[in-house]
């Protein structure tokens, strides 16, 4: 696996490359961006009492959320003391699905994605490198998690 790229691989087998934060949501704000701007509203929100205090905060959030898309949780992104991740660290894997004890009850935190679990099972059986070539397959059909997650199972958070 030290031959693969790794950075758009969750510890947990989510794909970082089908995560709405990483494609979809930059996409969507450069473009809302673009539109706010081509119509002058970056300027002329001034004109509007109730958006003078607000409105620079919400164009630099915009920018942000444009430019500076989720790193992946290699580099620092995702849920900050998630379980997976401190597991699969300590125990030296670069996912999780090569443990004896997968699936674990960690993976309860993201039950919300009914692909994971599977998806982990298809790595498994064909290897991490030709399983990244199908999850880029899915995010070149501009497929997300967030099209196919259980709506009604927020992320728990401690």
């Amino acid at each position: 696996m030290n031959t693969t790229d790794l950075t758009e691989v969750g510890y947990c087998g989510l794909y970082c490359g089908l995560c709405a934060s990483r494609r979809r949501i930059p996409e969507l704000a450069a473009r809302l961006r673009a539109s706010l701007h081509a119509e002058g509203y970056d300027f002329w929100y001034a004109d509007v009492p109730h958006l003078r205090e607000p409105f620079p905060f919400f164009w630099k959030m915009l920018t942000d959320l444009a430019t500076h898309p989720c790193p992946g949780c290699r580099a620092g992104g995702g849920y900050p003391p998630c379980p997976i991740r401190a597991c699969a660290r300590e125990r030296g894997q670069a996912v999780c699905n090569p443990c004896a004890e997968f699936p674990c009850q960690r993976f309860e935190m993201v039950d919300r994605y009914p692909s994971c679990i599977p998806d982990n099972r298809r790595m498994q059986q064909i290897g991490i490198e030709a399983w990244i070539v199908e999850q880029e397959a899915r995010a070149a059909k501009g497929v997300v998690y967030a099209d196919f997650r259980h709506p009604d199972r927020p992320a728990e958070r401690d």
